[in-house]
């Protein structure tokens, strides 16, 4: 058992379509190898604040990070401050928004693009641009990063999910595909990382409504999947988790100081 741990944000993804689409991951749950949680997420249910959620513990409207236009540094620790202030590595295969938010804003591609930098929050990066930058190539970024640097906290984030559900709506066959290619290229990864003994949770920032965006309160919008691999998690049936908790339990299981940042102990073993 390590406590290393890859965190996947799929973005965009809902959780019905997770459940439902999703063969391989729902086959870990079958082999009693994940759990899948239903978590409702921030408002708005929109990116950037929601990438500072996840990543900081801190609501949007407490954040300030309240739509996806609002460029600047974060004001909060986030997972890669507090990993890196504890002697921690830290990588990110990412949008660039998660650029502006943790190392350098505004993203200069030609600066930040490429990331190897010991003094930046997040350490070691590979970071697009464009939405429709293919998921089977950012997940191939993401394995150079930690076959490179071996990192304590890797964050994965593709975006072709909500590039679908922007295009072609929440009723679409080609939303619904794009969780299932994102699902088969997770299941060419997810077996190595499981066998090193990796802590891994494949979550979403938000989901997706049928007028092809998202912000508001629509269950679809809001409800997303958060599933969990490996034996540092108690894999409890019944477990409510907050989208605000899932900075603090990363900094739990990676065994770092992590403030009065929110932990989700029902999610961890010896923690209930």
């Amino acid at each position: 058992m390590s406590d290393k741990v890859i965190l996947v944000v799929l973005d965009g993804l809902s959780y019905p379509v997770a459940h439902d689409c999703m063969g391989y991951l729902n086959g870990l749950i079958e082999a009693d190898r994940a759990t899948l949680y239903k978590v409702e997420c921030e408002l708005p249910s929109m990116s950037r604040p929601l990438y500072e959620c996840i990543l900081t513990g801190v609501s949007p409207v407490d954040s300030g990070i309240v739509n996806n236009d609002v460029v600047r540094l974060s004001h909060f620790d986030s997972i890669f401050s507090l990993a890196k202030n504890a002697g921690k590595t830290t990588a990110a295969a990412a949008y660039y928004w998660v650029s502006e938010l943790y190392n350098r804003a505004p993203f200069v591609a030609t600066r930040d693009r490429f990331t190897n930098d010991k003094q930046l929050a997040i350490q070691h990066g590979c970071f697009y641009q464009a939405d429709h930058y293919p998921d089977s190539h950012l997940f191939m970024d993401a394995e150079y990063l930690r076959t490179q640097y071996s990192p304590d906290f890797l964050l994965i984030h593709p975006m072709n999910i909500d590039d679908s559900g922007h295009k072609f709506g929440f009723d679409s066959s080609q939303y619904r595909n794009a969780a299932r290619q994102a699902d088969t290229i997770l299941s060419n990864y997810l077996p190595q990382w499981i066998e090193q003994g990796y802590q891994i949770i494949v979550t979403s920032d938000h989901g997706m409504n049928s007028d092809r965006s998202h912000g508001g309160i629509l269950p679809e919008e809001r409800t997303v999947p958060l599933f969990v691999i490996g034996e540092q998690f108690s894999h409890q049936e019944q477990c409510m988790v907050k989208q605000t908790a899932i900075c603090g339990t990363v900094c739990a299981l990676l065994g770092i100081e992590y403030g009065d940042k929110t932990v989700c102990h029902t999610l961890l073993v010896g923690d209930n």
